[in-house]
């Protein structure tokens, strides 16, 4: 197994800081890699209130980091500059150190090493992306408002978040669990089903990843939700 360390950051900005906000989505790539230690990152927008929308937020961000091992995610964190702005100019703040133990697929080309073995227990993240092929984003998306309405609602999940690179085509899904049971008892049913079996049976996305992790050293809270 890997050494590997994922960092999974939602920030909803001030709304006296939204423009500095949108210039750091625009430009922060400028120098965030050279980071030491990091090995992949998206730095990503969100849909309106933080969820999947038509309608992009102007307050809501978030940024997804792999680095080599966890000296370097926790130097990061303690030091990074677009971390510090983020926690001064937050509405709201969550942050959460993340160990992969499945991937399917690949993000941008990159795949995640395996760093630990399946929880038998506790709680579990999953982040699910894709990219949309443009002659089928309409019906990808005539499917996903059910899909995110019963998510929000559904017992057992801890937290949610719709995120993306770029509206509409590259789109992904945060969501912290309870436990592998209830992710798979909402995978199973309902209008994420019938969302999963359209993706599938039309051949929607030229790139996508599935992902499972161990999270651990949550932080702050996300639409007045925490872990731990």
């Amino acid at each position: 197994m890997g050494n590997q360390v994922a960092l999974m950051v939602l920030v909803d900005i001030q709304s006296s800081a939204k423009f500095s906000g949108i210039l750091r989505l625009m430009f922060a790539r400028l120098w965030l890699w050279s980071t030491p230690g990091l090995e992949f990152y998206k730095h990503m927008g969100s849909g309106r209130n933080g969820g999947f929308s038509f309608h992009p937020s102007a307050t809501h961000q978030a940024l997804f980091c792999i680095f080599k091992d966890i000296a370097s995610a926790e130097r990061f964190y303690k030091t990074s500059r677009l971390i510090q702005w983020y926690r001064a100019h937050a509405k709201e703040f969550f942050s959460v150190k993340l160990k992969t133990y499945s991937i399917k697929g690949q993000w941008s080309g990159f795949v995640p090493q395996i760093t630990v073995d399946a929880p038998t227990s506790g709680p579990i993240v999953s982040i699910t992306r894709a990219s949309i092929k443009p002659l089928n984003c309409l019906q990808f998306w005539s499917k996903e408002p059910a899909a995110e309405s019963s998510l929000e609602q559904t017992s057992g999940c801890i937290i949610a978040a719709g995120i993306g690179e770029a509206p509409f085509f590259r789109q992904a899904t945060f969501t912290i669990w309870e436990s592998q049971a209830a992710m798979d008892q909402y995978a199973r049913q309902g209008a994420h089903q019938a969302a999963i079996r359209a993706s599938m049976s039309g051949n929607y996305f030229s790139e996508s990843m599935f992902s499972r992790y161990q999270p651990f050293d949550a932080f702050g809270s996300w639409k007045g939700r925490t872990l731990g």
